[in-house]
Formats: structure tokens, C-alpha cells, sequence
């Protein structure tokens, strides 16, 4: 199962994404869910680098990613723009693929809890 934490500031702006683990809903390379959450949140990190042109931190490895905006960009449009749309996205897999994809909500002050 993919699982994504949505972590909110408390100001209630998004503040950042952390994904683990693996959708299994087919073999890998096979597997359109995991693919999915892939590259929304992929989009999510080229949108705000590049597009949007917020200095994001966050790492990305195999069955992992962080993505973090810092707090001065959480109010631009098109930040907000762009991790919405990917979080709504992503709860919209979840609601199509609950056994695969799973998505929580944590309230932070940071934007990062200490697990991720």
C-alpha cells in the first residue's frame, strides 16, 4: 500500500508531502496506481521548482519521497495551485483504491512531522 501523509501548517496551508511504500495493485512496472501517485507527486515537485520557482527540499528514493515549500511560498497562488490540486488528486486514488493507496492528515507547525 502507497501511504501519503498531506501535512497542513497551522494556518491550515499545505506545507508538505510524504509518501512510502508501494500500491501492489500489479507487478512491478506494471502497477498503474503506484505510477499514479508517482507522478503526481512528481508534478507536484517539478510544478513548484519549476513552474511556480519555489526552492523545495525533500528527497526522493525508491518507495520514498519528502517534498517540503518553504513557509513564505505557502500563500502564492500558484503554490497553492499546485499542491492542492495534487492533494485532492491523490485523495481521489484513494477513494477509487482504498486497499492500495491510503492518505493522512497531519497538522504541524513546521510542515514536516519528525517521521518524515
Amino acid at each position: 500500500m502507497v501511504e501519503v501523509t498531506v501535512h497542513r501548517d497551522s494556518r491550515e496551508r499545505l506545507s508538505s508531502f510524504f509518501a512510502s511504500g508501494h500500491a501492489g495493485w500489479a507487478d512491478a512496472g506494471q502497477d498503474v496506481v503506484c505510477a499514479a501517485v508517482s507522478t503526481l507527486l512528481q508534478a507536484a515537485w517539478l510544478g513548484l521548482d519549476q513552474v511556480a520557482g519555489v526552492a523545495v527540499e525533500g528527497s526522493r528514493r525508491s518507495g520514498n519521497l519528502t517534498l517540503a515549500w518553504p513557509e513564505a511560498a505557502r500563500d502564492d497562488t500558484a503554490v497553492r495551485a499546485i499542491v492542492e490540486t495534487v492533494a485532492r488528486s491523490i485523495e481521489t486514488l484513494a477513494a477509487q483504491f482504498p486497499a492500495h493507496v491510503k492518505v493522512a492528515v497531519a497538522r504541524t507547525e513546521t510542515g514536516l512531522s519528525d517521521d518524515g
